[in-house]
């Protein structure tokens, strides 16, 4: 990127205002202006992408539901895989970042990737059930993100998996093995997330593995662009539904 680039970046992160009176409205009002630029300027900042989806199967005709895919940029990750699957589903509510999604389809030819306006929390597949659902960097942009979570685990097969990357901050006394962040990591990151209403939350973690069996889970940091000397907290975690293998 260039620093013009990354300035635009920094701008609509931290100074642009955000409007509207629901959900859909606020995320819209805060990716119409960036959607042509948006996988550039998160290239850097959106860590542990590239290790989830590697570490996800992908199954011949199996149905995968991207909730708050935006771009539909992650599917790139796949490569040739990708046609393995029978369908793919692209799901967000800000239609400019799907409008971007809808280009890449038609640009890859990508014959198996529809685009759905929707909320994550209510979704479901024509097929009725999918065999991966993923959500990158979405969970915290998800006011009710613990019942698109539950949706997930009701759509997913027995045996299916899901697939979450994201930033979090962990529990002042997190389980046994687990990252524990200070008081200032604790309180400095929800709150600078905040304003462009992204929650980093310490009940991600313990509530996907509650939900399903853990099968790859990481905890990191990551440099931020425009904050050198700053590390912010992300995981990537792949899960598995209870009940199959």
């Amino acid at each position: 990127m260039t620093t013009v680039q990354d300035l635009r970046a920094l701008y609509h992160l931290a100074f642009a205002p955000i409007r509207g009176r629901t959900h859909a409205e606020r995320l819209e009002s805060f990716y119409q202006k960036q959607a042509r630029h948006y996988d550039d300027s998160r290239a850097r900042l959106l860590q542990g992408r590239a290790e989830l989806y590697a570490a996800l199967p992908v199954p011949q005709d199996g149905v995968w539901i991207e909730f708050g895919g935006g771009t539909g940029a992650n599917l790139e990750r796949l490569g040739e895989s990708l046609r393995r699957l029978r369908r793919v589903y692209v799901v967000d509510l800000s239609p400019s970042l799907l409008a971007v999604a809808q280009q890449r389809i038609r640009d890859r030819g990508w014959t198996n990737v529809v685009t759905v306006e929707a909320d994550a929390t209510t979704f479901s597949p024509p097929e009725g059930q999918a065999d991966v659902v993923t959500f990158s960097y979405s969970l915290t942009m998800i006011p009710h993100w613990f019942a698109a979570v539950d949706q997930a685990e009701r759509l997913l097969r027995p045996g299916g998996h899901v697939g979450v990357v994201d930033f979090y901050v962990s529990k002042k006394h997190p389980m046994d093995g687990w990252n524990r962040h200070g008081w200032w990591t604790r309180t400095f990151w929800p709150t600078w997330f905040s304003f462009d209403n992204v929650h980093p939350s310490p009940d991600h973690i313990p509530y996907l593995h509650h939900r399903f069996a853990a099968v790859r889970f990481t905890e990191a940091r990551a440099r931020l662009p425009w904050l050198p000397l700053a590390r912010t907290p992300y995981y990537w975690f792949v899960g598995q539904q209870r009940g199959g293998s």
